[in-house]
């Protein structure tokens, strides 16, 4: 224990003998590291909030009209506000797919502010409480009990826009008041931005109100299908026989952002693989230097007695301090950074979760494995070089 204390006590002084070039050294793998946690923290919450998404609208398949996908991922995926119909006949048709399991429709109406609504343009979501399973099984939690006519739940961001802090405060919607009975838990989907009606108030929504909805119109369709069977298949089937919508596997939702992010994710990759070999090269040079100039010293060193093992050791532990402070000063910078900079991208706020302690965990100690790797790769030829250095040799070029 004493011995290797020494070993870095000694170490510690010979790395402080060339102040400004350590500390380049180490500012390079700093900024480095503190790249790659960056880019690192920045592709695990996209690709973490995209999952969630995915994972939380319970479905399988989804299907919308037809040239509505995108308007359907920005309301899913998004949180914008978005309408979009279908005729209702559509359930019938689905009903004849082989695979499916159970299916329910939403239908989507967007208010507008100052016209028909005394709430912020929000999403409306009026849904079947006979056949849903993405909303009910909070009902049935929560509310213990299905909503009434004239009764509303708000999704936890429109609670939020609307000032709902407290149950049963009135909204009016497309010239119909709605008592707000509840508020849902965070879903991290864009469906936290709506407030949710059973379907039998559409009628009174279509002959009070500005919806533009027409009698027998949906919005959107959410499927499971049997077990066994895959959703890809049944997507094909529905493509081959109805042509008039537009059916996604729920893993494809936000596709779109997921081809664009990779492309993101490669510039990323790119710059910080450019970065390293950079700081690769600057470690090879300042080791270099850092070599030549203890040939004598350890020249001396083998001649008294000191063994090969004790050289690589001591060169090492040179390495290591070098590499390991660049690595966690990067690494608390770079994870500052990250979440700095994370406030200001509005997808990243939009996006449900965020990088836990495991995450930030897991991102920075494989960043600190890079960082100290440059260190010890950028060394190798100089530890080869000390290590066949014979000691009378070296005490004469020296």
């Amino acid at each position: 224990m004493t011995q290797n204390n020494g070993l870095f006590q000694y170490s510690l002084k010979n790395v402080r003998r060339k102040p400004l070039r350590t500390g380049i050294l180490i500012a390079s793998i700093a900024l480095l590291t503190a790249s790659l946690v960056f880019a690192l923290s920045f592709i695990v919450q996209v690709n973490s909030g995209l999952k969630t998404i995915s994972d939380r609208l319970g479905a399988d398949i989804i299907v919308v009209p037809a040239g509505s996908r995108g308007a359907a991922e920005d309301v899913l995926v998004e949180n914008k506000v978005k309408s979009f119909y279908m005729d209702k006949d559509i359930l019938s048709r689905l009903a004849k797919i082989k695979g499916i399991s159970r299916m329910t429709a939403e239908t989507y109406l967007v208010t507008l502010g100052g016209i028909c609504c005394d709430v912020p343009d929000a999403l409306i979501v009026a849904f079947d409480q006979d056949t849903d399973f993405i909303i009910t099984p909070w009902l049935e939690k929560k509310l213990n009990r299905k909503l009434r006519p004239g009764e509303a739940i708000a999704g936890a961001t429109s609670a939020f826009n609307i000032g709902v802090g407290l149950m049963e405060v009135d909204s009016q919607l497309f010239g119909n008041v709605f008592k707000i009975v509840g508020v849902l838990d965070k879903t991290g989907t864009g469906l936290d931005n709506a407030l949710f009606v059973d379907d039998s108030n559409i009628g009174n929504i279509i002959k009070n109100g500005k919806s533009g909805l027409k009698p027998n119109q949906i919005s959107i369709v959410f499927i499971k299908v049997a077990d066994g069977v895959d959703p890809t298949s049944v997507v094909r089937e529905i493509s081959d026989n109805i042509f008039d919508v537009n059916a996604v596997v729920r893993k494809d939702i936000g596709k779109g952002l997921v081809v664009t992010f990779k492309e993101i994710n490669s510039i990323f990759y790119v710059t910080v693989t450019l970065a390293g070999i950079l700081s690769l090269f600057l470690a090879w040079a300042i080791f270099s230097a850092m070599a030549n100039e203890r040939m004598r010293e350890v020249g001396i060193m083998r001649a008294v007695g000191a063994k090969e093992s004790h050289v690589v050791s001591l060169f090492l532990s040179e390495v290591g301090i070098i590499g390991a402070a660049g690595s966690v000063m990067g690494i608390v910078a770079g994870t500052l950074l990250s979440m700095v900079l994370s406030r200001g991208y509005t997808l990243l706020h939009k996006l449900p979760g965020g990088l836990g302690m495991p995450d930030r965990l897991m991102i920075a100690i494989a960043c600190f494995i890079v960082g100290l790797g440059i260190c010890l790769v950028g060394s190798f030829a100089s530890l080869r070089r000390l290590k066949k250095l014979e000691p009378l040799a070296a005490i004469k070029e020296a």
